[in-house]
């Protein structure tokens, strides 16, 4: 068994003539650069339960990672280049916008804080239905990038959940715009849904199956 703490914590067996597709992948912490919990709980979700999550605070990364780049694209790069570059830790990282049509994809990457910076959802979604209040067209999309440092090469990895933004909020569960958000071919919002429902077509869902598939190569 091989540990390697500098970067992705794996355990690893080999097996006799050993060859790269003889490789089995039997446990993994990864860490997580985020210390939103909500983020966190939901990932950890998806993920089998051979594969663990660490966050920013398990590693002693207390300070705010710098979100400047102007797509989302860009700002999960720079917080996964940030945790490698200074604590040493191959990771992944994940930003996510809401992109209304109307809006010309307002929020997008600025969704968190489209209210100020204070990051508050409610007075976020408040803004946005204000914003929306003459527009009969609802369209609107959930984006999802992961960037996965691993080793020295880093990987992207994207999900969208197409829906529509509501009139009003609906439902307790969740976080973000997820009260005013109903996905395509479903009546409820994602804030009604359970944590297994919104999983199974999230924009958040849809970028971590593609990083598990990776990480099971």
């Amino acid at each position: 068994m091989y540990e390697n703490k500098t970067t992705l914590v794996l355990f690893l067996f080999f097996c006799d003539n050993f060859t790269k597709n003889q490789l089995i992948l039997k446990n993994m912490q990864l860490v997580f650069a985020s210390n939103n919990p909500n983020k966190i709980n939901e990932i950890q979700h998806l993920l089998p339960d051979s594969i663990k999550i660490l966050s920013l605070s398990d590693i002693g990364c207390e300070e705010e990672i710098p979100e400047t780049s102007n797509t989302i694209e860009g700002n999960a790069i720079q917080k996964a280049n940030y945790i490698t570059q200074n604590y040493g830790y191959d990771c992944f990282a994940d930003d996510t916008g809401l992109e209304v049509e109307a809006l010309n994809g307002e929020p997008g990457v600025y969704s968190a804080r489209y209210a100020g910076e204070q990051r508050n959802s409610d007075d976020n979604m408040n803004k946005l239905l204000t914003n929306l209040h003459h527009h009969s067209n609802r369209k609107a999309q959930f984006k999802t990038v992961i960037a996965l440092n691993l080793g020295s090469k880093q990987h992207l990895f994207t999900g969208i959940a197409k829906g529509e933004i509501t009139f009003d909020k609906k439902g307790i569960k969740g976080f973000g715009y997820d009260p005013i958000f109903k996905p395509e071919g479903f009546s409820d919002t994602f804030a009604q849904l359970s944590v297994e429902q919104k999983g199974a077509i999230s924009h958040r869902g849809k970028a971590v199956r593609l990083l598990i598939h990776f990480l099971k190569k």
